[in-house]
């Protein structure tokens, strides 16, 4: 399984890095995530370079699509040569968006009524576009779901494990990551974030 990590320019490191990080430790097990960008090198809100591992085109290959936040998200949401480049298929993708991705999922048309999860900042832009927002971590309906606040990039993680390995593999992921003696706390935190929109496990 392939996830591409759609990073772009400006974007926010813990959004990008968690997600990534944590699907990676599944590589033994056959799914592995890709920072994917739209040019060779990104640069992130705070100057940190970086090199992408995959072009805009792997998107149509992956199994799974996560889209990072940064500070030029309404940016890259109004830019129609760049999102047209995202063509994504939630019929047979798992797709995510992390904070301000989520007005990119706007502007592909894929919620469809759906409420998001994003970030305080983000938030007045994506209700301009109607969109309910909610005040949790972490939504999902079907194949699509949203994150919001950086360090919720860990749910957007545990639901894609989840759906493509199952249960116990994302449990010993978190177990492994846990902040020592908050193991279990950690486990079932998260665990329980992305149980409560109906996650179908595997």
């Amino acid at each position: 399984m392939k996830v591409a990590v759609v990073t772009f320019d400006g974007f926010n490191e813990l959004d990008s890095f968690i997600a990534s990080a944590l699907i990676n430790r599944c590589r033994r097990e056959g799914v592995e995530a890709f920072i994917t960008t739209p040019t060779s090198v990104v640069t992130s809100m705070n100057g940190v370079e970086v090199t992408g591992q995959r072009p805009m085109e792997f998107v149509t290959e992956a199994d799974v699509v996560l889209i990072g936040s940064g500070v030029k998200a309404r940016e890259v949401a109004a830019d129609d040569q760049l999102i047209s480049q995202l063509r994504l298929d939630p019929a047979r993708q798992l797709i995510g968006a992390q904070c301000s991705g989520a007005l990119v999922l706007a502007s592909l048309g894929l919620l469809n009524g759906m409420p998001v999860c994003t970030d305080k900042k983000t938030r007045p832009f994506v209700e301009a576009c109607n969109i309910v927002v909610l005040d949790e971590p972490f939504h999902a309906e079907g194949n699509i779901a949203t994150a919001g606040g950086c360090l919720a990039s860990q749910y957007l993680a545990t639901w894609v494990i989840t759906r493509t390995l199952g249960n116990d593999a994302a449990r010993n992921v978190l177990d492994y990551v846990a902040p020592v003696g908050e193991n279990q706390e950690t486990v079932e935190r998260a665990m329980r974030a992305i149980h409560q929109t109906g996650v179908v496990l595997h």
